[in-house]
């Protein structure tokens, strides 16, 4: 699929005279479709190409350095790591670059962290364009993430996207005119007893301020007041949004909270089927 998806750019570009610069919009619909050229193409649902496209913020000529402070952090990072294999630290020094950088992955941000770890250029860019949790389109002060795996979608992620999706006014991949938010999607964020969730990374105080929170158990009207929380500079409740922890106490059915009907606990002894007793048989023979 993936090559067919090249041979199908290559043959438009220059068949048909496309710019690589020019908007999916331009392109043909059956052809973002079936080539799968459009947000499927890439790792995740804000960066439209797994390739790089100068841009004003983002060339061969937009700086990028580690400031003092993270530099320590880098040293630390690599301290963990044997001296022969310091490219085992990119995931964490990619992430630490992407949190100075406002949340993304400039051009030359992957190239000083390949020069930090003594890697060719190649190797940072095939891991940044491989994990999702990794941003080389600019982002907002926040990241807002729904999830978007089977669990949460039973359970009405669907509203969840919906209802963000109207209150912020812009679609995944987008980020709203005042630079605030910018809408994703996200696989399996690991509580899906507690479905359908949100993440929100916070990008608004860098490396020393970086947040990254889990909402849990939402609704529609739950996931807009804490954007509107957010907004007045409130701190949302983490977690469910409304129960303690995990016990059995309701869920979100038809975009609502259902608490549950009567008494559930794990507390008490267990009911059975009960394994036989392996010391009286013991003592029997």
């Amino acid at each position: 699929m993936a090559r067919r998806a090249l041979a199908w750019y290559s043959s438009a570009v220059a068949e048909n005279g496309i710019k690589e610069s020019a908007t999916l919009s331009s392109w043909p619909s059956s052809a973002v479709a079936v080539s799968g050229v459009g947000r499927s193409y890439a790792t995740n649902s804000h960066d439209v190409f797994n390739v790089h496209r100068d841009e004003a913020h983002n060339n061969n000529d937009t700086a990028f350095d580690f400031t003092p402070d993270n530099y320590k952090r880098v040293e630390e990072i690599l301290s963990r790591y044997p001296d022969n294999w310091k490219q085992s630290a990119v995931i964490p020094v990619l992430d630490l670059a992407q949190q100075q950088n406002d949340g993304w992955l400039s051009l030359n941000a992957m190239r000083k962290v390949a020069e930090v770890l003594g890697m060719a250029e190649i190797r940072v860019f095939e891991v940044a364009t491989f994990y999702t949790m990794f941003n080389r389109s600019k982002m907002g002060k926040y990241h807002v993430m729904v999830c978007g795996t089977t669990p949460c979608m039973l359970q009405g992620a669907k509203g969840i996207y919906g209802a963000l999706k109207e209150h912020l006014g812009v679609d995944y991949g987008q980020t709203t005119s005042d630079g605030m938010f910018t809408l994703g999607e996200m696989e399996c964020m690991g509580a899906c007893v507690n479905a359908p969730m949100i993440a929100i990374a916070d990008y608004t105080h860098g490396v020393e301020g970086f947040s990254y929170t889990y909402y849990e158990d939402l609704t529609p009207q739950d996931a807009k007041q804490i954007i509107d929380d957010i907004k007045a500079g409130k701190k949302p409740k983490a977690g469910s949004q409304h129960r303690s922890k995990a016990e059995p106490a309701g869920a979100v059915a038809n975009g609502g909270w259902v608490p549950s009907q009567g008494t559930q606990t794990l507390v008490g002894p267990p009911p059975g089927p009960y394994c036989r007793n392996l010391d009286t048989e013991a003592e029997q023979q």
